[in-house]
């Protein structure tokens, strides 16, 4: 996932992205009557690229605002799928004995993409059969 590929695939939805500072704590947002994504730039690549796929879900979906926590999950579900592939973390469970951290290094992703990942792979072990 090249944070090129997702300015383009962003220009093709029609979404505008920017980069400016952000607030401590913010990595990007989304404001819908714009069709706007801001990504802070003072982020490397692949957090960049992270954030990005995040934001352009809730463009996608239209979503508005904050608080919304199924939107929110929605968006760290799909980014984690998106971003992580499965083959590629498996291999990095076992060369890392599960340490999260060094997991996304290796995957060149975020924590929380990897934790999200973890999530919705704990998601599906429990979930009954018939509504997988």
């Amino acid at each position: 996932m090249r944070y090129e590929d997702l300015l383009n695939e962003a220009a093709g939805m029609g979404v505008r992205v920017e980069e400016r500072p952000l607030h401590a704590g913010r990595c990007g947002c989304y404001y819908n009557p714009a069709r706007l994504i801001i990504i802070d730039e003072a982020m490397p690549d692949y957090e960049k690229a992270c954030t990005l796929a995040h934001e352009l879900v809730h463009a996608r979906h239209h979503d508005h605002g904050h608080g919304n926590a199924k939107a929110e999950w929605r968006a760290r579900r799909e980014t984690a799928l998106r971003a992580v592939d499965m083959l590629e973390y498996a291999t990095a469970e076992r060369m890392y004995g599960g340490d999260a951290y060094l997991i996304a290094q290796a995957l060149d992703v975020t924590l929380q993409v990897v934790e999200d990942y973890r999530m919705v792979l704990h998601d599906r072990r429990t979930a009954p059969a018939s509504s997988i």
